[in-house]
């Protein structure tokens, strides 16, 4: 004796509800895929085209009540700009922030900035740069 197959005959009924579930499933991974790749394509684009300024901290000294930040920043000529820098406690705490702004047609400006502090510094990060 043989085992009955539980399987349809091909082609005889039309599609099976897991093909159906495949073609959907696809279908959803597909719009869904899109969807990111455009988000990170935006995100992208105003990462590289809108940021007009970028600065870096060459060095910076500390002192009990403020600390001298030099600071490096490009930008496109004639663009007005501001950076933000801060500065930590050895206990990690924020002891300082300010703005610094930069104007002027010069595409490169090297700057000494003093960053006033409620404790002694032990940090100057830069937390970043914007047009305006």
């Amino acid at each position: 004796m043989g085992t009955a197959s539980t399987r349809l005959p091909e082609g005889r009924y039309g599609r099976s509800s897991d093909e159906r579930a495949d073609r959907k499933l696809k279908i959803a991974a597909t719009v869904l895929g899109a969807a990111l790749l455009a988000l990170v394509a935006y995100f992208a684009y105003h990462y590289i085209a809108q940021n007009e300024i970028s600065a870096q901290v060459v060095s910076f000294q500390a002192s009990d009540d403020a600390v001298k930040v030099h600071l490096e920043v490009h930008k496109d000529s004639g663009t007005d700009g501001y950076c933000t820098l801060r500065s930590q406690g050895a206990d990690g705490s924020e002891v300082g922030r300010a703005d610094f702004r930069f104007t002027g047609s010069a595409s490169r400006v090297d700057a000494v900035v003093t960053l006033r502090t409620t404790a002694r510094g032990t940090t100057a990060e830069l937390l970043g740069c914007h047009a305006g």
